[in-house]
């Protein structure tokens, strides 16, 4: 099977790069070179601008195209115009953030979708072609981004479209930090400020579980659209927060904190504590972490065990990644600090 990935050397495309090859399917990727990549084997690299330079592709033809990083739907319209001739099916890596109400717990994949306004919609064209976000609003509208993306595609293409709705993606290359934070910082050892209820649930997927059950989706031609994150309801802060101090081996001890008292302070959930998502006042957000994936997981997605996607978050971590600061998590001091405020508080 031929594949084109545009991307594919950055976190969920690097890992589908690897997973096609795996299978030993030939790969091309199209992407800027803005991003370093190891050199693979047998896997032809065009650099280009999607919004400009893909007739570089002319003449050329692969059984799928794989776009990881689809963001804006005059951006996705140009790539469906310029590859409808060329490939058999489009596959969209699309977002859970489609949905139009994040507060519904269980959403399947036929619940409403998201919309943009005029004037938010003009805004977005206005963004940079490469999806950075220039905009303050950006986080705002993604989510109906990502949905009129898929509607953008669909209209182009019709029957020839996989449509693939991640939640919280994870894993070694995750350049977002969302997760590697918990495992770094668990690590390092201490007294750790964990937010909230131990026993609250948690949602996410390996990257890898993800990109080698796309392959298997590509190699039986399925089209649709499917949810695909963890099994809702089966992991919780505590699990995942123990899994990380058990496979670092670290004296961590957790202070759970009131997420009152968190929010009263100020502290950014997602960012500043990855996995937070505060029950009263994000209330609305709450079908992030509970997301259905039943119809993903009847077609052949399955999960590897916890404890592999942290050690290997963290191998990755501490050996293949120049690290730097991190692009999410709580500053060390002031964690020390709301640590010894909320243990005034407590006496």
């Amino acid at each position: 099977m031929k594949l084109l990935i545009l991307g594919g050397t950055r976190f969920v495309g690097r890992h589908l790069v690897i997973a096609a090859l795996a299978r030993e399917h030939e790969v091309t990727l199209f992407n800027r070179g803005t991003h370093p990549s190891e050199n693979l084997p047998n896997v032809e690299t065009i650099h280009g601008d999607r919004n400009s330079d893909l007739g570089k592709l002319q003449g050329r033809r692969w059984d799928a195209v794989v776009d990881t990083c689809g963001y804006l739907p005059r951006t996705v319209r140009v790539s469906t115009e310029a590859l409808s001739d060329s490939v058999d099916r489009y596959v969209f890596v699309s977002s859970v953030s489609a949905y139009a109400d994040l507060s519904i717990v269980g959403m399947k994949e036929t619940d409403l979708l998201a919309g943009l306004t005029t004037e938010q919609l003009a805004e977005a064209n206005a963004i940079d072609a490469s999806g950075q976000a220039s905009a303050l609003n950006y986080g705002k509208m993604y989510g109906g981004l990502k949905a009129l993306c898929e509607q953008t595609i669909d209209e182009a293409l019709p029957g020839r479209v996989l449509h693939i709705r991640p939640g919280l993606i994870v894993g070694p290359y995750d350049y977002s930090d969302r997760f590697t934070y918990w495992v770094v910082r668990i690590a390092r050892g201490g007294q750790v400020l964990a937010p909230g209820r131990p026993e609250r649930f948690v949602q996410f997927i390996d990257a890898r579980d993800l990109a080698e059950w796309l392959v298997t989706m590509f190699e039986r031609k399925e089209t649709g659209v499917f949810n695909a994150n963890g099994l809702p309801e089966t992991v919780t802060m505590e699990n995942v927060l123990e899994e990380c101090k058990s496979v670092s081996g670290s004296d961590a001890s957790f202070s759970w904190v009131d997420e009152d008292f968190l929010l009263q302070e100020k502290v950014v959930p997602w960012s500043e504590l990855p996995l937070w998502m505060p029950e009263t006042a994000a209330a609305h957000l709450q079908a992030l972490m509970f997301i259905n994936s039943d119809k993903a997981i009847a077609a052949g997605l399955t999960f590897r065990p916890l404890s592999e996607t942290v050690r290997d978050t963290l191998i990755w971590s501490e050996t293949d990644h120049a690290r730097g600061e991190l692009k999410a998590g709580m500053d060390p001091d002031k964690e020390q600090r709301l640590l010894s405020q909320a243990s005034q508080r407590a006496l």
